[in-house]
């Protein structure tokens, strides 16, 4: 399946919900999409992944850099709705630790917008 990205704002609040899987063919779209929302000044970023049925270490690693190039910029990166498969590889690979990790976007939306501006 084809990796498709969706892109909403919430006041200063970007959110991206990832469709399908992101491997090692497409991590690049998501990468450079990232790159330019923080390049931009977006850094109050949620990824939705309740639609995303795999990814790859290539995958990690895009929201590895993207999570240390917005703590650079005191913003905030929050993963929402990971399926359990999903769960299970950032446990394996010790991100669950490393990211902030919400059930949904709306409840991450929650999350960031307590913190005030």
């Amino acid at each position: 399946m084809i990796m498709e990205i969706t892109e909403n704002a919430y006041n200063e609040t970007t959110i991206l919900g990832i469709i399908g899987r992101l491997d090692t063919t497409n991590y690049g779209i998501l990468e450079n999409k990232l790159s330019t929302l923080i390049d931009t000044g977006k850094t109050r970023i949620i990824i939705d992944c309740s639609k995303m049925d795999y990814v790859s270490s290539s995958g990690l690693r895009v929201f590895l850099i993207a999570l240390k190039k917005i703590t650079l910029v005191r913003g905030r990166f929050i993963l929402a709705g990971l399926q359990e498969i999903i769960r299970e590889i950032f446990e394996i690979a010790g991100f669950t630790t490393i990211f902030e990790i919400s059930g949904t976007w709306e409840e991450a939306l929650r999350l960031i917008g307590e913190e005030g501006h």
